[in-house]
C-alpha cells in the first residue's frame, strides 16, 4: 500500500484551472480499483492519496498520468507501508497485503 503526498508547485490559481481534469483522473483510478481515499491537505498546499497494494512501477506510471504531473503543478512523495492493523471494514485489504 502507498500514501502519496502531493505538494503544489504552482500558484493555486493554476492548480484550480487543472482541477477538473485532475478530478476526472482520480475518478478513473477509483473505477479501476487503484485508489482507496483521496482529498485536499489542510491548509490547501496539496493533496493525499491512499492506494491499494500494487507494484511501485505501476503506481509511478499512474501518477505520471495525473494532469497535475503532466502540467508540472505538483510534486509527489510516495510512502510505501505494510499495514499491520486495520479497521474491520479494511481487513480484506490488509489480508490482501499479507498474502
Amino acid at each position: 500500500m502507498f500514501v502519496v503526498l502531493l505538494t503544489y508547485t504552482a500558484p493555486i490559481e493554476e492548480v484550480d484551472l487543472a482541477l477538473p481534469d485532475h478530478v476526472e483522473w482520480l475518478d478513473r483510478q477509483y473505477e479501476r480499483g487503484f485508489f482507496l481515499a483521496s482529498g485536499a491537505r489542510k491548509p490547501r498546499t496539496g493533496g493525499v492519496i491512499i492506494t491499494r497494494p500494487m507494484a511501485r512501477g505501476k503506481l509511478d506510471a499512474i501518477l505520471a498520468s495525473d494532469p497535475f504531473a503532466v502540467k508540472h503543478l505538483a510534486q509527489y512523495e510516495v510512502i510505501e507501508f505494510s499495514p499491520t492493523k486495520t479497521a474491520p471494514e479494511l481487513r480484506q485489504i490488509n489480508e490482501a497485503v499479507t498474502r
